[in-house]
């Protein structure tokens, strides 16, 4: 299958040079005269690669390209600037403005060529990633669907947990970082037999420590993703105790990765409130209590009260819980 560039350049000369000299290179070629017909371009029939130029009528170069960085479509799209401004400045507002790459006019069609194949060298490694991490996610998703228990239970959790993270102050990208680690926490189970996972009575000593693997497993499953680094210890972080007397590593306090002592919190009410095969739901007044009782000694207490605040302003996302706000502060 040939890469697709999208070519967007007022001058028709330029267009059908681009356009000539790319065919030739064995690439897909699509033309746009304006900023406007490339984005349509681009909402219509995804590029692999943009070249586009600066200076247009009507939006500029360095408008499309912010346009296109906030398109789902554009986000990791590469992006080549074709310019016949010299100056640095140019140069700089481009990369600000979510360029990958710069061409001058005139060009040399091998440097062109080159550039261009550089960058779908690392695109195409981008897509291969997403793709691996669209089949982790669906194995996240099948582990839920292992138990109608939890039905639910993975996206309330993520979204809690990304509210905690930037009431916490934490940045949107962190706060992103949060979501990942709430959506894969327990993807390790997907290791664990299924008559564990839904066994109604307490666990043996030996099944307790075959459950317990789960969190190592998940972050080795998830260790080829990108952003590995910052999920996987929340993956395997999550049954971390506040009081060191947690799982796998007895990590304690500060040690315990802040997103994985956000993920322990939202976690943990979140089971509280749904039935499990072993309990029936508990109101979220009592969910409450309980953390605040546990907050110090299995959770981080400030989590705790960063949580339950959200819950009391009715700010926690796809939940009716907070509609219980008189039970939970009758609990505090």
């Amino acid at each position: 299958m040939h890469d697709r560039v999208l070519v967007c350049d007022d001058d028709a000369r330029v267009r059908g040079l681009l356009g000539r000299l790319l065919a030739a290179h064995g690439f897909s070629v699509r033309t746009a005269d304006n900023g406007e017909h490339a984005l349509d371009e681009i909402t219509r029939h995804t590029p692999d690669l943009l070249l586009l130029d600066i200076t247009m009528p009507g939006l500029s170069g360095f408008e499309v390209c912010r346009r296109v960085r906030r398109m789902p479509e554009g986000e990791l799209l590469p992006i080549v600037l074709i310019t016949g401004l010299p100056d640095g400045d140019s140069r700089i507002r481009g990369l600000e403005s979510g360029a990958d790459d710069f061409i001058s006019k005139p060009f040399e069609h091998a440097v062109l060529i080159a550039r261009i194949r550089a960058l779908l060298r690392v695109k195409h490694l981008t897509d291969q990633l997403e793709r691996t991490e669209n089949v982790i996610f669906t194995l996240a998703r099948t582990v839920e669907a292992r138990d109608s228990y939890t039905d639910g239970h993975l996206w309330r959790l993520a979204e809690y947990s990304r509210s905690v993270a930037l009431s916490l102050g934490c940045s949107p990208e962190e706060a992103r970082h949060a979501w990942y680690g709430g959506i894969l926490h327990d993807i390790g189970k997907i290791g664990i037999d299924d008559g564990l996972l839904r066994k109604n009575g307490a666990l043996t000593p030996n099944e307790f420590a075959e459950v317990r693997k789960h969190p190592d497993i998940g972050a080795e499953i998830i260790s080829s993703m990108r952003f590995a680094p910052v999920v996987a210890p929340i993956v395997r972080g999550h049954h971390e105790r506040w009081d060191g007397g947690g799982y796998p590593q007895g990590l304690a306090g500060e040690s315990i990765p802040l997103h994985a002592r956000i993920v322990s919190v939202a976690d943990a009410f979140d089971a509280m409130t749904t039935d499990r095969p072993y309990r029936a739901a508990l109101d979220a007044g009592e969910a409450v209590h309980r953390l605040r009782t546990g907050g110090g000694a299995q959770w981080d207490p400030t989590i705790v009260d960063v949580f339950v605040d959200l819950l009391e302003r009715g700010e926690l996302p796809k939940t009716d819980l907070a509609k219980h706000s008189r039970r939970i502060q009758g609990a505090a």
